[in-house]
């Protein structure tokens, strides 16, 4: 291979057919497009992906829409239109991998189902995502992170043991469901590349949610229900002292396992806790968690918390700052990293968003990545793969039965986006 024809990324060359909409999906197709795939985004008519109208916006461009879909080509069909379904039937021999996010059921009523998608492509690789799965007494409910996460159990482990649970702000579900779909299909192309066989790949949210239970299932399971897990508030339920702790200006978040113990003690100048029965394991730390946590923050409310935190890095302590989303922000080690990353949207201008997670050492260089305009890439997409001529094109969109929106002036079309 010649340096012209070196790939762009790690996966250039592969090409994704992303039904995708909100966020699950999107994330896998994000991350796919941030490593050099070529990434098709079949936007439904009339508006396309609905993030598109989320906010915050600007020069009516969302950057939540921008933040989940750099990278990708975006054609605009209206699938219920037979014209319209033939044409994305036409794009299916060029891909290698299928994505959607639908309610189950639905991308088969559109006339797309996995059979008939593998009838056209035998070797296709085909994920669905939903909220829970393809199968199972729920699985024709609507649903999305939150109603994932209730059902799982993960939301009655957040918040206060006497009040309500807790939600997070966060799309945790989402990602994290986006993020073993990554899995799964980068599994099945190497099984593809080994067998010559496609398959049909199903990830639910509440798998992924069900997943995190790292301690919980197993440990009511192995106890036959004599541990029974429960929102620990600030502190942990199993594990102790572990939790949120106050200082003069903030809190710190500390984890304190057997061996952190005695520095612990050390430094708060309590080396008479050292050895005390009371605190010896951590099922006698845990039994008087309360007694401890009253001891650490009586030494803490002394200290501001980056002060606090110095002296407890110093000893090798698992600590960190409860940062706020500004303050993370700013963090010179995100930074550093591109963990927060700053991009430049030809329509929306600079933006902030999260890097991609992904690192690897051949190709060390993020992709300089746009997102695309609501059916911009209808001409490149058809033309190349469907075969058909700019008038052509121009006609189905007369027709209704393909769309797109006009570039603001001075915006110019990227051809590979």
């Amino acid at each position: 291979m010649t340096q012209t024809d070196a790939p762009k990324h790690i996966l250039d060359g592969y090409r994704i057919l992303d039904f995708t909409q909100f966020l699950a999906g999107p994330t896998t197709t994000r991350l796919m497009a941030e490593m050099g795939a070529e990434v098709i985004k079949v936007e439904l008519m009339p508006e396309g992906d609905p993030v598109r109208l989320l906010p915050y916006r600007r020069q009516g461009r969302s950057g939540y829409f921008i933040q989940q879909s750099r990278g990708k080509k975006s054609i605009c069909v209206d699938i219920r239109k037979p014209k319209g379904l033939a044409l994305v039937k036409g794009l299916i021999e060029d891909c290698d991998i299928v994505l959607e996010n639908f309610s189950p059921g639905a991308i088969a009523r559109m006339g797309l189902s996995y059979e008939v998608i593998k009838s056209i492509k035998p070797d296709m690789i085909m994920c669905s995502i939903s909220a829970f799965g393809q199968s199972g007494p729920l699985s024709s409910l609507p649903g999305f992170d939150y109603i994932a996460m209730a059902v799982s159990g993960v939301m009655d482990m957040i918040g206060d043991p006497e009040q309500p649970p807790y939600f997070p702000l966060l799309g945790i579900g989402d990602v994290s469901a986006g993020v073993h779909a990554l899995a799964a299909i980068n599994a099945a192309l190497l099984y593809r590349y080994k067998t010559g066989k496609g398959q049909y790949i199903d990830i639910s949210l509440l798998d992924a949610y069900f997943h995190a239970h790292e301690i919980n299932v197993q440990a009511y399971s192995g106890s036959k229900g004599k541990i029974v897990p429960q929102r620990g508030g600030h502190h942990h339920y199993a594990a102790a002292p572990l939790g949120l702790f106050n200082c003069k200006d903030g809190y710190l978040f500390m984890v304190v396992m057997a061996r952190q113990w005695k520095p612990l003690c050390e430094v708060m100048g309590r080396k008479d806790m050292i050895d005390n029965p009371n605190y010896a394991t951590n099922a006698k730390r845990v039994e008087n968690k309360e007694e401890i946590v009253g001891i650490i923050e009586n030494w803490l409310k002394d200290y501001k918390r980056n002060d606090a935190l110095k002296i407890l890095e110093d000893m090798h302590i698992p600590v960190a700052p409860v940062l706020s989303v500004p303050e993370a922000m700013e963090h010179p080690h995100l930074i550093e990293r591109e963990v927060v990353r700053t991009i430049h949207d030809r329509g929306y201008g600079e933006l902030d968003i999260p890097g991609i997670p992904l690192r690897f050492s051949e190709f060390p260089d993020a992709l300089d990545l746009q997102a695309p305009y609501l059916g911009e890439h209808n001409k490149e997409v058809f033309g190349e793969h469907g075969g058909l001529s700019s008038t052509e094109i121009e006609a189905l969109e007369k027709e209704g039965v393909l769309k797109s929106e006009p570039l603001p002036e001075g915006v110019v079309t990227i051809a590979s986006v």
